[in-house]
């Protein structure tokens, strides 16, 4: 018998190795991914950037490159994308990551010790506990209203637990879509100071706002550099790419780094320079612009197709942005056993919210659909089959 680490034993994919199963079957409409919609890259330009960065630097983006990152992608990150948000930062305050995913494993790498505590928002990606698992570390959710985290259950937790960070998704989360108000992010960044709390803001859909008001970040009412922001270029480019950045105090960029070079040395140049040159061209305010209609019209046909056919008293949030809705049906589903259901008679696949949830009672009645990478029609007509699902089993 193989005798692996003890850190593979807090890790389990079963649950959403079986939904990403059951999204591959190609009569499958699919509500369980994440993916940004294959019509919003753009192929043409990448193309044109990739020659001309072949032809004029080629040994420079197929060389080894630096561990913080290609110096072009972290000068235009301060210049396109933080300082637009209003954050002062320079380059020595950014970190390129392969994906922003990698930024949370290497923040975790930085920062915990076995039996630290990480608060975390009920529901919450469910990505993060397989990588704060490996830590062994306790993570400890805090409650949610309609608004987002909150901040009182939030201050609770923190003289209850004394956390080492808190991972929190402010804008358009991931399940729910919620935002965060401005008044509770200053809240959060107080607490992190007072509390020497490290805030792990992960911000990968804040441009992707379909109406309302910009939020500023949390790291706007940072004081003491104890919020650390990571960004993506996977839901505004292209996740294939995988390319995200942290900001963060020089102090943490420089242990980042040391984490980096030995978990991949670093980020791929030739998709750090296409990131740095669609940024650096001015393509991206008139990419969003582009992209942002297409998912605002798929995700006003699923409220408006979860209002026509979900049973009576389903409760869903109604974002503003992002690519996510979060449901809640009445009664008492069991909602494992529709998902079973719909995946394997109606064709339709969604994420069962308790695998959002550390305690799983907290998503025992909720699922999370996403509507970014299905046609208007087949939302239409996956909601339908949903709706005749929920409708027939919940009358039972």
């Amino acid at each position: 018998m193989y005798q692996f680490a003890d850190r593979m034993g807090q890790v389990s994919t079963s649950a959403i190795r079986e939904i990403f199963k059951a999204m591959a079957d190609p009569e499958i409409i699919s509500f369980g991914g994440g993916s940004p919609a294959n019509q919003s890259f753009p192929i043409d330009v990448i193309k044109d950037i990739t020659e001309k960065a072949l032809t004029e630097k080629g040994p420079q983006v197929l060389q080894y490159g630096i561990t913080e990152g290609w110096p072009a992608l972290r000068q235009a990150y301060v210049e396109h994308i933080a300082k637009p948000k209003g954050i002062e930062a320079a380059v020595e305050n950014v970190i390129v990551t392969t994906g922003a995913s990698q930024g949370i494993q290497l923040l975790a790498d930085v920062f915990l010790n076995p039996g630290d505590v990480v608060l975390v928002e009920s529901p919450t990606f469910l990505g993060v506990f397989s990588v704060f698992n490996k830590y062994f570390v306790k993570c400890v959710p805090v409650a949610m209203d309609e608004h987002g985290l909150i901040v009182e259950d939030l201050e609770a937790k923190i003289k209850e637990h004394n956390p080492k960070m808190l991972y929190t998704i402010p804008t358009f989360q991931n399940p729910t879509g919620r935002t965060l108000p401005v008044d509770r992010r200053q809240k959060v960044a107080e607490l992190a100071s007072q509390n020497n709390l490290i805030v792990l803001e992960d911000d990968p859909y804040c441009d992707l706002r379909y109406k309302g008001e910009v939020v500023p970040n949390i790291k706007m009412f940072d004081k003491t550099g104890h919020v650390v922001l990571l960004n993506s270029f996977a839901k505004i480019i292209s996740p294939g790419l995988r390319v995200g950045t942290i900001l963060a105090e020089t102090e943490i960029i420089q242990k980042l780094a040391v984490a980096k070079q030995g978990a991949d040395t670093h980020t791929a140049n030739l998709s750090q320079e296409i990131c740095a040159e669609f940024l650096n061209r001015g393509l991206l305010p008139g990419h969003l612009e582009k992209i942002k209609p297409m998912y605002e019209v798929r995700l006003n046909t699923m409220l408006s197709a979860i209002k026509k056919y979900f049973p009576e008293g389903t409760k869903y949030t109604e974002p503003d942005g992002g690519l996510f809705v979060w449901v809640e049906l009445p009664g008492e589903p069991d909602v494992l056993e529709l998902f079973k259901k719909s995946a394997s008679d109606y064709k339709v696949a969604f994420v069962p919210g308790i695998h959002f949830c550390k305690n799983p009672e907290d998503g025992i009645r909720h699922l999370r659909l996403n509507f970014s990478s299905s046609t208007p029609e087949q939302i239409e007509e996956g909601i339908k089959r949903l709706g005749e699902l929920f409708s027939k089993e919940l009358a039972k």
